[in-house]
């Protein structure tokens, strides 16, 4: 085929010290793709990648391999990468009791990445093609904040719906394919996101179908007929790669410009709605569920949550590393209240788990010192994170009369944050897309709080609520007046 590349052997690859990195345990030669991923970022590759590199090494599912791809200029670079190492991918997890190194095998080409996307579109119409998997990040959907539907009048969205044949979007460009291939009489792939969204089958049907109705609402009905769109939960903690996770590499002596570094834990879920067929993940640790909602729900609102609960009191802070914010005992105890008083209550039941037991698991990842995740990396992205993960608590914490005064003050800690100077009077880079906005409104909350709240893509009409608004004004002010310390101190006293 025509994307194919040779694949070196295991052996004569190059590297020094490879006895002390895991190989892939198969013949990669027997490997042919079944599934095209867009957005070969870091965290598909300790994720995903993991789990079909163990399948394989069953000796199962071998012609499910995945062909890369990308939609922007940073896959172009990815690409290059990859494809200069037989797009073997380092992935090292970061355990306390010492790291362990392995080179994923599970992918065999990266189609190039082209302004109208034409390779990626030939690649997804190919019939051996059975799924088209997504990580395009949560901000990458193109929903309205404001109303949390797809945002067709997004430029990007109405640039495709005109020219439809030459889409620049990963949608356009599963769009055009799966015309082609209803137009061959072939049937259609399976559209996978892997994102951490809720409802991400959903909300990725909204996006295709969506963009169909601009131009073709027959092909829109069509799809969403027939296209399945699994829901799934994904959850490994991944950092971005830099200097340090380079240097971790080179120790195994790996000349890796890409390297992956990792948490040990990993989990994903998924509804087994394949209708083209799907790998036998279930053999290496994959949940098939009827209630991916359930755990979605649990995962969003006490780790993602979690995350922004130590983040912002870490980021005034000048803390640098997630786990040097869990060993600050206030951080810890701020986390562990908020959680416990205020978020676990509030989510529904998951099939098979003890939600505190889950609480008590994400506590001690996030003090794992070897992983070096940035209190800057949990900060970044607030305006689309807070109403995914804080707010949804917020709301039904609200509705069922219980006491919302840690996640209150997150969001006065996270407003402050916005300021643009931590407590130290140092400067806050610009760490949102939105950053300007962020400032402005900070700036003017400082003296009238309630601006803070006029944020509607981030709390829509809660800053309605009286009681909220009022808690709301009460913290940013203390936390101006007082500071972080002195406010937490109170809260984690009020029990």
């Amino acid at each position: 085929m025509w994307w194919r590349r040779p694949l070196a052997s295991m052996a004569g690859i190059g590297w020094p010290e490879m006895e002390h990195v895991a190989m892939p345990d198969y013949d990669r030669s027997t490997l042919t793709p079944g599934i095209v991923h867009i957005g070969l970022g870091n965290f598909h590759r300790a994720h995903m990648a993991v789990y079909l590199d163990d399948l394989f090494a069953l000796g199962l599912d071998h012609d499910w391999a995945i062909l890369g791809a990308g939609v922007r200029a940073g896959d172009a670079r990815m690409r290059e990468a990859l494809l200069a190492q037989d797009c073997l991918s380092t992935v090292i997890e970061l355990d306390p009791s010492g790291h362990r190194a392995r080179r994923i095998g599970a992918m065999t080409g990266f189609v190039a990445v082209e302004p109208d996307n034409a390779a990626l579109i030939a690649a997804m119409a190919d019939p051996a093609i059975r799924i088209v998997s997504l990580t395009v990040t949560e901000g990458g959907y193109y929903i309205d904040p404001a109303t949390g539907e797809f945002d067709a009048g997004a430029a990007d969205i109405l640039a495709d719906a005109n020219n439809p044949d030459h889409p620049a979007t990963a949608f356009g460009a599963i769009l055009a394919a799966l015309r082609l291939r209803r137009a061959a009489g072939v049937g259609p792939f399976t559209v996978m996101s892997c994102d951490n969204i809720p409802g991400n089958g959903h909300v990725t049907r909204a996006a295709v179908a969506g963009l169909a109705r601009l131009s073709d609402p027959a092909l829109a009905d069509w799809v969403t007929a027939e296209v399945a769109f699994p829901n799934g939960m994904v959850d490994r903690i991944t950092p971005a790669t830099g200097p340090h996770e380079r240097a971790i590499a080179a120790r195994f002596g790996l000349d890796d410009p890409v390297p992956v570094t990792c948490e040990p834990f990993r989990q994903w879920v998924l509804e087994d709605h394949f209708p083209a067929g799907r790998p036998a993940l279930e053999k290496v640790g994959v949940t098939f569920t009827d209630h991916v909602h359930a755990f979605e729900s649990m995962k969003i609102r006490i780790l993602n949550g979690g995350h922004a609960i130590i983040a912002y009191p870490g980021g005034l802070r000048d803390i640098a590393f997630v786990h040097d914010a869990m060993a600050d005992p206030q951080i810890r105890s701020f986390l562990d209240a908020v959680l416990t008083r205020e978020v676990v209550p509030i989510v529904p039941p998951v099939p098979g788990v003890v939600l505190h037991d889950y609480k008590a698991q994400v506590v001690d990842r996030f003090s794992n010192p070897e992983v070096a995740d940035t209190i800057r990396r949990l900060c970044l992205d607030g305006s689309n994170r807070q109403p995914k993960f804080i707010v949804p608590s917020i709301r039904d914490g609200l509705a069922a009369g219980r006491s919302v005064e840690g996640l209150t003050l997150l969001s006065a800690l996270w407003c402050r944050y916005c300021f643009g100077r931590s407590e130290t009077g140092a400067e806050i880079a610009a760490n949102d897309p939105n950053w300007g906005q962020l400032m402005d409104h900070a700036a003017r909350a400082k003296d009238t709080p309630a601006v803070w709240l006029e944020l509607r893509s981030v709390y829509g009409d809660l800053g309605g609520n009286a009681g909220f608004a009022a808690g709301f004004d009460g913290a940013l002010r203390a936390v101006w007046a007082e500071g972080s310390v002195a406010v937490i101190a109170r809260y984690l006293a009020s029990a």
